[in-house]
């Protein structure tokens, strides 16, 4: 069973599409509107709205039928449930291909990537995704540091950047995602200069590494986080945080492209 049919039951509600990552999908992606883009690991459709707003056609495939019933429904997105391993899409289908902080979820990579290859044409593959060692480590993982435990058991950038190149024989370049401090998809590290945030299950809820992680682990981590926020140690002791408009905490878009 996917996870994310026990763990996403409120998903929509904190991982609000920004608009901001929308733009850069539009502009790595590169591609005319009408164009059909698959979105893999769609989750509850946020950014396969906001591409069919936008004048593209959009395949969304997501295994989970718990996200996929938190979608808002729109006459150019077509709904598919399946794994990135196994697409259920015909072979050139589509123009161009995103995956927005999915593929540490994917069980075969090599498959995924061979399967992306598979169904786009000539335009780019577009993920979100993210590599925790070019972090700056904040605060957050002093108060949850199996975050970033969990974190670092997942690809480093340059693996995953090679496992895309020798199963797609693309150009493949990794662009930074400076997060803003007023993000609106509410994904792990995007509350980095709002504390509070983290104090309430819904965000937590809507943060896989929060939502599979051990119960008494994050008690603790809420605890501490509650009491210093409200002495007012939080702010003494990383305050200057709040003087940031942006950071880099790892999280990278990566394309791939054809060299024609």
């Amino acid at each position: 069973m996917p996870i994310y049919n026990s763990i996403g039951q409120q998903y929509s509600k904190t991982r609000v599409t920004d608009q901001r990552i929308v733009n850069t999908l539009v502009n790595l992606l590169n591609l005319p509107k009408d164009s059909i883009i698959a979105d893999i690991g769609a989750g509850t459709g946020g950014y396969s709205l906001a591409l069919a707003n936008q004048g593209f056609i959009v395949n969304a495939i997501e295994p989970s039928v718990v996200m996929q019933k938190q979608a808002k429904e729109h006459p150019q997105i077509k709904w598919f449930t399946g794994y990135a391993e196994n697409l259920p899409l015909p072979g050139k289908s589509v123009d161009g291909v995103i995956s927005i902080l999915a593929i540490h979820h994917f069980v075969h990579l090599e498959k995924a990537f061979q399967e992306m290859q598979r169904v786009v044409r000539q335009g780019a593959i577009v993920l979100l995704s993210f590599d925790i060692r070019f972090a700056k480590k904040i605060w957050l993982y002093d108060y949850f540091p199996f975050l970033w435990e969990d974190a670092l058991r997942f690809l480093p950038l340059n693996e995953q950047i090679n496992l895309i190149h020798t199963n797609t024989k693309r150009r493949v370049e990794a662009i930074p995602l400076l997060l803003p401090y007023d993000l609106s998809d509410l994904f792990a590290a995007a509350a980095w200069r709002r504390p509070e945030l983290y104090l309430q299950p819904e965000v937590r809820a809507g943060i896989s590494s929060f939502a599979l992680a051990n119960q008494d682990l994050i008690n603790k981590g809420l605890q501490l986080l509650a009491a210093d926020l409200s002495s007012g140690d939080w702010v003494k002791q990383y305050g200057d945080i709040r003087n940031l408009t942006e950071i880099d905490l790892g999280y990278r878009f990566i394309r791939a492209t054809l060299d024609n």
